[in-house]
């Protein structure tokens, strides 16, 4: 299964193996159980600290890689090629005794969490999102013998996913009940079930001293941002909701500049390496509720998280991003994660050999469309615009497939379901009127982007669209406080250009301290 470009790379990692480990396999007469078989035993020709077994588990095809003579492993259930294959690579080096990156202290909290959790994440081969979940609940396995972890391929498993009613991956459970979906790192795991970590985090923030350039986001704007900053020299901090931002949820990036083609998740851990090459102090997990600005220019302006505490600044940078626009329709909510997914990617193969809509005429919705098609029975795009918006050659091509049907000058008005699951929507059409019903399974939101600013109404000038208003040097309507990317007034929200304008924003906050008046300087220290 593995060609010799990546047997030659599986090689050289597995030579960081120092405890020696089995591939405890559970197979069955299937197809599936003898392409995993024939991968495990690829994997063991590669390294003598690696050895198969065989298994008696109740999933097959699956496997547990264990360290040898103990309980410590992780298990698979499937195949975990694609998106997961990193997973693969990280979990025997693990189990094999190979120390993780990960924070110290972070280590040592899950190694201290008390009591038994046995995890089951449900993932896609084609899930971007889910690698980070299934990588930190198998490292949480590793650390500490009273957690355990399967990582099942939901499209592998297909009865279960019934059963259990998972229309959206990531899905986690916890000893047999739900506990979350969708992108989770492993702080954020960990902060869920050590109840004491939040209240930990915010007496650590209390606990920073004031910072010259202060950044809110940690997308490509601020990281760019913080980089700039950094390097002149002067005390910078970074607070993000999520590091990387919108660009974790980003399949396949093939406009940016001088690299050929990546994904977000890659280029979202490329930009934090970038940043911490730089002494910037980066708090991850922290969402903002309220700015404070700075009673005289000069001042420091307060920024209040979610969780109480506060962090100050000579100068803030404003990048909190954007996230996908709802159709705020009847329904939506009540099946969110039900049938209603804003992901195609992540939760295109739930939907195989069903009928699935596409909302949205844009290049992501059209986008969406074509890689739907491939998977579903069928696929409906409506357009509320009387033609599609994206670009020539990706109508030209939606048009080609023989599954999918177009809808224009179409009001989506309500999302249907039973009470469980989605089974169809309504629409109107704009030209005459009439109330129509489509039956479906699924429906993919792509309309557009909203920008994270609700905490900023009424403290800096908002385009009625909610977007900060900024002029060319990136400066917002109050001194000292700029911003930068998708929660702007910038045209054209695209991560190239919000790299540019969050170094804009930082060469500009740069500018903004070195002309501050030294004496009111030296006062505002005081």
């Amino acid at each position: 299964m593995l060609d010799a470009n990546l047997k030659g790379q599986l090689k050289s990692y597995l030579a960081n193996i120092t405890q020696p480990i089995e591939l405890v396999a559970s197979l069955d007469e299937g197809a599936k159980s003898r392409e995993l078989n024939e991968l495990l035993n690829e994997i063991a020709a590669l390294s003598d600290k690696v050895s198969v077994a065989t298994g008696d588990a109740a999933r097959k095809p699956s496997f547990m890689i264990r360290r040898v003579g103990t309980d410590i492993g992780v298990t698979f259930a499937g195949i975990p090629m694609g998106h997961e294959f990193t997973s693969l690579v990280l979990a025997l080096l693990q189990v094999g005794g190979h120390p993780s990156k990960a924070a110290q202290d972070l280590i040592d909290q899950v190694k201290g969490i008390e009591g038994d959790y046995a995890f089951e994440t449900y993932f896609s081969l084609s899930c971007q999102n889910c690698p980070d979940v299934v990588q930190a609940l198998n490292l949480m396995s590793v650390l500490n013998p009273r957690i355990s972890h399967v990582a099942i391929d939901g499209g592998l498993f297909k009865d279960e996913v019934e059963a259990r009613k998972i229309m959206a991956v990531p899905t986690i459970f916890l000893n047999g009940e739900p506990f979350g979906q969708g992108r989770m790192e492993l702080e954020q795991i960990v902060a869920k079930i050590d109840s004491g970590a939040e209240a930990r985090a915010a007496e650590k923030i209390k606990a920073q001293d004031p910072f010259e350039v202060l950044v809110i986001g940690g997308g490509p704007a601020g990281a760019a941002a913080a980089i700039y900053s950094a390097r002149k020299g002067i005390r910078t901090g970074v607070a993000a909701e999520r590091f990387g931002g919108q660009v974790l949820d980003t399949m396949d990036i093939e406009n940016f500049i001088s690299v050929s083609r990546t994904e977000g998740p890659r280029l979202a851990s490329a930009l934090e390496a970038h940043v911490k090459d730089y002494d910037v102090e980066i708090m991850n997990l922290q969402k903002a509720a309220k700015l404070v600005p700075a009673k005289q220019e000069g001042g420091y302006h307060e920024v209040v998280l979610e969780n109480g505490a506060s962090l100050k600044g000579r100068t803030i940078i404003l990048s909190t991003g954007a996230r996908w626009r709802q159709m705020g329709v009847p329904g939506e909510d009540d099946y969110r994660n039900k049938g209603v997914a804003y992901c195609p990617h992540c939760d295109g193969p739930l939907f195989k050999g069903k009928r699935v809509a596409v909302i949205g005429g844009g290049n992501s919705g059209v986008e969406a469309a074509i890689d739907l098609a491939g998977i579903v029975a069928h696929v409906t795009l409506i357009e509320y615009d009387s033609q599609l918006r994206a670009d020539a050659v990706l109508q030209r091509k939606l048009a080609s497939l023989p599954n999918v049907k177009i809808i224009t000058s179409a009001m989506t008005t309500q999302v249907n379901g039973n009470g469980e699951k989605v089974t169809g929507l309504s629409y109107k059409d704009r030209n005459h009127g009439t109330e129509h019903d489509v039956e479906l399974e699924g429906i993919f939101v792509q309309i557009g982007l909203v920008p994270n600013t609700e905490w900023l109404k009424d403290t800096i000038a908002l385009s009625p669209r909610g977007e900060i208003e900024i002029d060319v040097r990136g400066e917002t309507s109050q001194p000292g406080i700029f911003a930068a990317g998708d929660c702007t007034t910038v045209p054209y929200k695209q991560i190239v250009i919000a790299m540019g304008a969050g170094s804009t924003a930082a060469l500009s906050a740069f500018d903004y301290l070195i002309r501050l008046p030294a004496a009111e300087e030296t006062a505002q220290a005081a």
